[in-house]
């Protein structure tokens, strides 16, 4: 019996430095656990962050190429406008150079207006002689047919200006608007170069997860079987120390009642009893 009690302490000293040992490599284990779930987290962090940064840099790539697209159909509105005003100025330059021959630089439609004015207002108030008045309506016909070519050249030199006028200003706002598409297409291939490389970053953030995701799995296996190995251990303590305990009080009342059968019997005899023969005796009353 004495040696079956001595097993079990040495089994219960034993079993507690086990325990100790277990609750240390417990914390051990849960630190790297911890430790490798915090680098999950940090990557999985990122991933999001960069997530964020793609959508933003998406609609604001988006807008951009929308605004691109606009800006092309305005450019070719305007490249055909460059079109049709240079042609037009073609054609007016051709015709201001064939009327140069034809008509005198120096015949304006009002001085000849004038001329044709004068020659009918004597040819309906003055008596003239058949010759002479034939000669005259020769002269205003003349004078007519040559007014109308004046007048028909001012006219173009007039449309001739305002192409000379109107040509650069169409190819300025033509250049403008190729100008402001570069700038927008520029922009636009900016941000989606940002997102490609937004992209380059997670899946690099994405690769250092996979080992740290290995490592947080095998390293939770390890603690939960530890938890396990400490449960038991802690239950085979537990047990250990409530029979150590139930024994230690079978022992003393075993002690006390025989401490007691003394005293009853030193009383029974006469004897004196002593200052702990009465405390013990007291003490098994109470």
């Amino acid at each position: 019996m004495e040696q079956n009690i001595n097993q079990l302490r040495q089994e219960f000293a034993t079993k507690k430095k086990e325990l100790s040992i277990l609750r240390f490599r417990l914390n051990q284990q849960n630190k790297e656990k911890e430790e490798a779930y915090r680098a999950i987290r940090s990557s999985r962090d990122k991933v999001k962050a960069r997530t964020s940064q793609i959508k933003t840099l998406k609609e604001e790539r988006d807008m951009l190429t929308k605004d691109v697209r606009n800006l092309k159909k305005e450019r070719n509105k305007l490249n055909e406008a460059v079109k049709k005003e240079s042609s037009v100025k073609r054609e007016l330059d051709e015709k201001k150079k064939d009327l140069q021959g034809k008509i005198d630089n120096k015949e304006t439609p009002s001085m000849l207006k004038k001329q044709i004015e004068e020659l009918e207002f004597k040819l309906e108030t003055e008596a003239i002689q058949y010759n002479k008045e034939k000669e005259f309506r020769k002269t205003l016909k003349d004078l007519q047919s040559r007014y109308r070519k004046v007048a028909d050249a001012e006219e173009l030199w007039k449309k001739v200006n305002s192409a000379s006028t109107n040509l650069p200003q169409v190819r300025r706002d033509a250049q403008d608007s190729h100008k402001s598409v570069q700038v927008k297409a520029d922009a636009s291939q900016q941000k989606h170069e940002e997102m490609l490389n937004l992209y380059k970053q997670i899946k690099q953030f994405r690769e250092e997860e996979k080992p740290n995701a290995h490592k947080y799995i095998e390293l939770k296996k390890a603690y939960e079987a530890t938890q396990i190995e400490l449960t038991e251990v802690q239950k085979r303590v537990d047990e250990l120390s409530k029979l150590f305990k139930d024994d230690s009080e079978q022992n003393y009342k075993a002690k006390a009642h025989k401490k007691t059968e003394e005293v009853k019997e030193k009383m029974r005899k006469g004897k004196k009893l002593s200052t702990e023969d009465i405390l013990a005796f007291q003490a098994m009353k109470d």
